[in-house]
């Protein structure tokens, strides 16, 4: 069993790599991004340009997700310090069993979708994340169409 303590530095350690200059980059860039299709998804991730920050931000993700899963990280403590992994994921989560099959990965994205799912309320807070989500991408292309 992981220490309260133990849990803490990991997740500062998380946080830390968060602020480095290539991952922010990724990390706002990925506010703006709001696939359509697998396709548009894979499409983006193969791109020269922006594919290696939707790769950054989603495997970053996956990876903190599986530290959490194998018990490395406290899960409370976790879903009570951070919450950009429920954004990321429903940039993913409306492709998701086609990305998988695409791929011939159904495990793609699991430990994502276990620490959300079985956070307490996860599967409401991540209904409103997507909601939430919904209304900026309608800003955001009400501003561009302005």
């Amino acid at each position: 069993m992981i220490s309260k303590v133990e849990s803490a530095d990991l997740i500062l350690k998380l946080y830390d790599l968060r602020r480095e200059t290539k991952m922010r980059e990724a990390r706002d860039w990925i506010f703006t991004f709001n696939p359509t299709s697998a396709d548009d998804f894979m499409k983006t991730m193969m791109d020269p340009e922006v594919g290696g920050y939707l790769r950054m931000v989603t495997s970053y993700w996956e990876m903190a997700a599986s530290f959490v899963n194998h018990g490395a990280i406290d899960a409370e403590m976790f879903t009570d310090t951070v919450g950009e992994h429920l954004f990321v994921f429903a940039k993913v989560e409306p492709f998701l069993e086609e990305l998988r099959a695409m791929w011939e990965s159904p495990e793609a994205f699991r430990h994502l979708e276990k620490v959300i799912m079985d956070a307490p309320n996860g599967k409401q807070k991540f209904a409103k994340t997507k909601e939430w989500m919904k209304s900026m991408a309608g800003e955001q292309a009400g501003e561009a169409a302005a």
